[in-house]
């Protein structure tokens, strides 16, 4: 019986001494999969909206334009990516710019906030759920200069109906 219990604990201290017992506590950091879909926010003539792939592979695509009426003002590339060390951050390439590189400070549940105090603006980037609704927001680390964005889930092809953009027969096509 002595035998037994040694061998037990001898085999329970090397599980705890092995490399490998750990292992989950670098184990990478989820993707945000609740952000994936197609969203749209409307205030009056002014719209934004957003597209998230699943993520996949560690990487989630984004995609996101906002405009007045039926004029685009501003597009972006996005990406949320796991790292290497098994981090994730989030990279935003407005208008076809270089990335720039925001590694998430914080990740909840069904929220995820962004950083890069070194960046101009914005130096936040944050996503929670409230609901059936995806908010949105930036602003600069001390919280200044924080628009938000409250979008809805939409589908695909009816897109910003009360601007014209996307009706058939409007003469815009989808650039997405």
């Amino acid at each position: 019986m002595i035998r037994v219990w040694t061998l037990a604990l001898l085999g329970g201290a090397l599980l705890v001494a092995s490399p490998h017992a750990g292992a989950q506590d670098n184990a990478p950091q989820p993707l945000p999969a609740w952000l994936a879909g197609y969203w749209q926010a409307q205030d009056g003539a002014a719209w934004a909206d957003e597209m998230w792939n699943a993520p996949r592979g560690g990487v989630m695509l984004g995609a996101g334009r906002a405009g007045m009426g039926p004029q685009t003002q501003l597009w972006e590339s996005m990406r949320i990516v796991v790292r290497g060390d098994g981090t994730i951050a989030y990279y935003a390439q407005p208008k076809g710019r270089p990335a720039t590189e925001f590694p998430a400070a914080s990740i909840g549940e069904e929220s995820i906030e962004f950083t890069n105090a070194s960046h101009d603006y914005p130096q936040r980037i944050r996503y929670w759920r409230q609901g059936q609704l995806l908010m949105a927001g930036i602003a600069r680390i001390d919280g200044s200069g924080a628009p938000r964005w409250n979008y809805r889930p939409a589908a695909l092809g009816q897109e910003h109906h009360a601007s014209g953009i996307g009706r058939p027969g409007a003469g815009q096509g989808r650039k997405c």
